[in-house]
């Protein structure tokens, strides 16, 4: 990430050549640099995965989906308030907002199978780019406030373990 002292930050990574689902845009720096970045970045990245979870509790057929998207809503939407709550107290009166290339694919329109197929697709690499993100946040020890490191941990944990089980049910469902 580059930060722009006149405005937001501009976020690049060497997956800005591929498309949505790993094929193009990407949502986040390939280096986080900086609590402030971290933090800056995150939002718009859970903000994406947020939305996409709202279109497949939409159109899904599977109640593990439905469940599943339930549960990134709550938990990615109480990390958001918790990451602007940290930046406002933290950072007042920082330009917050960054230049964020969306990772996933516009999902609009498709339901049943090809919705839970490609939403699976595309945020299976979505997530790996948070956890990605979060370990190296943590293991550059770039932490200025204590708090952000059980934080950045736990998203790097949480969406370890949906990478599995969604990989699990790409290959249970769809033999991928």
């Amino acid at each position: 990430m580059r930060q722009n002292p006149n405005g937001p930050s501009s976020m690049t990574s060497p997956m800005s050549q591929m498309g949505p689902g790993g094929m193009g845009g990407a949502g986040m720096a390939a280096a986080v640099a900086s609590e402030f970045d971290y933090l800056a970045g995150m939002i718009p990245h859970h903000e994406e995965a947020i939305a996409t979870a709202r279109i497949l509790q939409r159109g899904t057929e599977r109640q593990e989906m439905r469940a599943f998207a339930a549960a990134i809503i709550e938990t990615q939407s109480t990390e958001v308030d918790q990451m602007k709550s940290w930046l406002a107290a933290w950072y007042p009166g920082r330009d917050i907002r960054v230049v964020y290339q969306p990772m996933m694919r516009d999902l609009v329109g498709l339901t049943g199978n090809a919705l839970d197929r490609a939403f699976l697709n595309d945020m299976i690499p979505h997530h790996m780019m948070a956890v990605m993100m979060s370990q190296q946040f943590v293991m550059r020890n770039l932490a200025e406030h204590a708090d952000v490191i059980p934080f950045a941990g736990n998203i790097r944990d949480t969406q370890h373990a949906e990478i599995q089980m969604m990989s699990a049910w790409l290959r249970a469902w769809f033999g991928a």
